[in-house]
């Protein structure tokens, strides 16, 4: 096998996983790279989900909570929690659970990031007719220890 053969396959393969994570938003990403830096459109398909996305080490639904934590703690990252707020949707987690990840990131990372995570979270659901989200009152929820 060529080194061009391994590079397209790694390729291919990444690209699977990122159109069942990621959908048209995440190929969306990668088209807008084309004409300005083909290679990182490459590396973020063939490495990032070909080689770290596909391990097996966590679900999909898991890897999209520590990647919506990850973005809301460096901040500034909005277009890329707008990709994978609708990833986290796509691998079976609900409104309410990124409601409650992007309000749990407020403990670590300040309230201006966990702010701005949910207003791109807003902006999405709304975009998907997700909204309202609705939560179960306090009394319907169990006090855990």
């Amino acid at each position: 096998m060529t080194e061009k053969t391994e590079r397209q396959q790694r390729f291919e393969h990444g690209k699977g996983v990122l159109d069942a994570i990621d959908g048209e938003a995440g190929t969306n990403v990668i088209d807008a790279l084309e004409d300005i830096s083909p290679e990182l459109a490459h590396q973020v398909v063939a490495w990032g989900f070909g080689e770290i996305y596909s391990r097996p080490g966590l679900e999909p639904r898991d890897r999209q909570l520590v990647t919506l934590g990850v973005l809301t703690a460096l901040g500034g990252c909005e277009p890329q929690l707008d990709v994978h707020i609708n990833a986290a949707l796509n691998v079976g987690l609900t409104p309410q659970q990124i409601i409650e990840a992007l309000l749990h990131s407020a403990v670590y990372c300040g309230f201006p990031r966990a702010l701005n995570a949910t207003f791109t979270a807003k902006k999405v659901f709304a975009e998907r007719g997700l909204l309202p989200v609705t939560f179960p009152s306090a009394q319907d929820v169990s006090t855990r220890p």
